[in-house]
């Protein structure tokens, strides 16, 4: 899978989020395949799920392989390079570019755990060094 260094120029949706989640996991899938892993869980049908990769195609997130009469589905983007770009993406928006506010926003909505304290105690200790 290749590296892309810029984020696909369309944002992912949240239910087109779910379809790459699948594929990160395993791919390449068919969309039936795809299908038996978020269908009954979103409530989706078959044609929702084509629409999907067909938008994710579309988007250049997604490349197609023809296997006999149905396609294989596989991510041109790797899971960490859409989180960093997503990442920056919410800081650049929400904080203007800095971590700090953003950290210090959840730490005031209690939304860090002293589980999540420890691990970025320990993330600021490595990147020191």
């Amino acid at each position: 899978m290749a590296k892309r260094d810029e984020a696909p120029g369309d944002r992912i949706s949240e239910a087109e989020h779910a379809v790459m989640e699948v594929l990160w996991e395993n791919s390449p899938m068919s969309a039936s395949d795809v299908c038996d892993r978020v269908c009954a869980q979103r409530d989706w049908s078959m044609p929702t799920v084509k629409t999907l990769l067909s938008r994710l195609v579309s988007k250049g997130v997604l490349g197609t392989e023809p296997l006999g009469r149905k396609f294989l589905y596989h991510p041109l983007i790797e899971r960490s390079d859409y989180v960093g770009t997503e990442s920056r993406r919410l800081v650049e928006r929400l904080f203007g570019g800095r971590a700090a506010p953003l950290f210090a926003h959840l730490a005031e909505n209690e939304a860090l755990s002293d589980k999540d304290l420890d691990e970025i105690e320990a993330l600021l200790r490595e990147m020191r060094k």
